[in-house]
């Protein structure tokens, strides 16, 4: 049993509890982001695992009436093993969800793996015709270069501030510098981006600036927030006609989950608290 806390941040632990949570959610009028709590194997047969789960659960999703697609983490497809284990297992999901009609979503993770999860990004979106979509981090220095090299890429790119705890030489670490640089690149999307955009953010202030863009530019776009995370706003922007997906972690590693989110920033553990109080 997942405890009470845990509970407001986790979709249960098989994927019926999951596609369960989805149909609630999307009775509020929000979608969800399935994603399989798994992360930094260094065992090929644990990254084949998942891959597998998450090709059973996209032909689940497709044999449901739930609206809802999945997102995937590199270092759980078998990036911290091999570049060529993820892409291998990426692809395999792909395919699956191709077939299925359910879209794909792929985090990002620590800077050390950008380059080889944007290269897959880059080459399964082409080739299945923007079927999937790539997180990208505003608090990493390098990625005005990296929404410029995407710009054509298909698909859907998710901009969210980073909550990795990277160092200065490589990210902005100052929360007025990341909040600059995230208003900066998304009106880079809104204007340069072939594809569609997500905007992955619970700052009301950043909402209400991709807002304006859609005004200036004549595009929409659709808001990313967490499962426990500004419930209330999530269910008024849905009702306000807003395009609103929920993400939505799920399975037996939930301990885990928490304990590598506080580790990696004490922000995460306030942040997760505040959620908790605040709803």
């Amino acid at each position: 049993m997942i405890p009470p806390i845990a509970s407001n941040f986790v979709a249960g632990e098989s994927p019926a509890a999951a596609l369960d949570h989805a149909a609630r959610t999307n009775d509020d009028g929000v979608n969800v982001i399935l994603n399989l709590l798994g992360e930094h194997y260094e065992e090929p047969e644990n990254a084949a695992a998942d891959t597998k789960a998450y090709r059973a659960l996209v032909r689940d999703i497709a044999d449901s009436d739930v609206d809802a697609c999945i997102s995937v983490k590199p270092s759980q497809l078998g990036i911290d093993i091999g570049d060529g284990v993820f892409t291998s297992n990426f692809r395999s999901i792909v395919e699956a969800a191709q077939d299925a009609g359910v879209f794909v979503w792929c985090d990002m993770e620590d800077a050390d793996t950008t380059d080889v999860t944007l290269d897959a990004f880059e080459e399964l979106a082409r080739e299945f015709d923007g079927g999937v979509g790539q997180c990208v981090q505003s608090n990493l220095r390098r990625t005005a270069d990296d929404l410029e090299r995407l710009a054509d890429v298909p698909g859907k790119i998710r901009l969210v501030k980073g909550a990795y705890d990277e160092p200065e030489s490589i990210a902005y670490t100052e929360k007025s510098e990341v909040n600059e640089r995230y208003r900066e690149d998304l009106e880079t999307l809104f204007a340069e981006y072939e594809g569609e955009v997500a905007v992955g953010s619970h700052d009301p202030q950043m909402i209400d600036y991709a807002r304006d863009l859609r005004e200036e530019y004549g595009r929409e776009f659709e808001i990313q927030m967490l499962m426990g995370v500004r419930g209330d706003a999530q269910r008024e922007l849905a009702a306000e006609g807003e395009e609103v997906w929920q993400y939505a972690p799920y399975g037996d590693k939930w301990l885990s989950y928490f304990y590598r989110r506080v580790r990696e920033r004490k922000e995460n553990a306030l942040f997760a608290l505040r959620a908790i109080v605040s709803g």
